[in-house]
């Protein structure tokens, strides 16, 4: 089939598999975005063992292939009488491994912030969470824009792990499995999916370059 074929015949599909990308994406990343915020501010702690742990979760979920987290979540924790949906099961895996990214990124920033500030709002009397919440994190995040803008991007072409489980809706990826699965597609269906994500990836890329522009720290 050619691409004109294709999207006469499943081009609705393709239009709510492009949503289903796009809700997974927005939903992930903002678990990922508020689980990453926690661990940093785990990371910045004066408690040591706090810190062990958050470095812990970052390297764990640093490395770990999301099929293998994926299978997890799947297979592994019914032995254990958890039962996840499949939607869930996606939703978990595509926001542990981003968060881990997300610390990192955050606590960059975090280390670009002159000791002065910090020693100058503690002779202020601020408690360790109202410098992290009025000077860290907000210079964090304005240093941060662009690596959270590629984590962005990075995060929604893993959602792609949901077409490894029966999703209803399907994702961009999955959707190509069913095409070839009841019709001839051939690569032409993996070119529309390519190109709808190649499309999303350059609007956030644009977006995520304007605001770093807006709010960028001139140093």
């Amino acid at each position: 089939m050619n691409i004109e074929q294709l999207l006469s015949q499943y081009g609705g599909k393709y239009l709510l598999a492009l949503l289903t990308t796009w809700q997974l994406t927005a939903f992930s990343f903002a678990l990922a975005f508020a689980l990453g915020c926690a661990v940093t501010v785990l990371r910045l702690s004066p408690i040591k063992l706090l810190r062990a742990v958050a470095d812990a979760y970052v390297q764990i979920f640093k490395n770990i292939p999301g099929a293998a987290l994926l299978i997890v979540l799947v297979y592994a924790l019914p032995y254990l009488d958890i039962v996840l949906s499949y939607y869930a099961c996606v939703l978990i895996a595509t926001s542990l491994i981003p968060s881990a990214f997300c610390s990192e990124y955050l606590l960059s920033g975090a280390n670009t912030i002159k000791k002065g500030q910090i020693e100058a709002a503690r002779a202020l009397g601020f408690s360790f969470f109202k410098i992290i919440r009025f000077i860290v994190l907000p210079q964090s995040l304005r240093s941060s824009v662009l690596p959270l803008t590629n984590l962005l991007i990075a995060t929604m072409l893993t959602t792609a792990l949901a077409s490894q489980v029966p999703l209803n809706p399907q994702d961009l990826t999955g959707i190509v499995d069913y095409i070839n699965t009841h019709s001839t597609g051939g690569i032409a269906a993996f070119g529309i999916s390519a190109f709808l994500y190649l499309l999303t990836a350059a609007v956030i890329g644009q977006i995520g370059s304007f605001i770093d522009k807006k709010v960028r720290i001139r140093r």
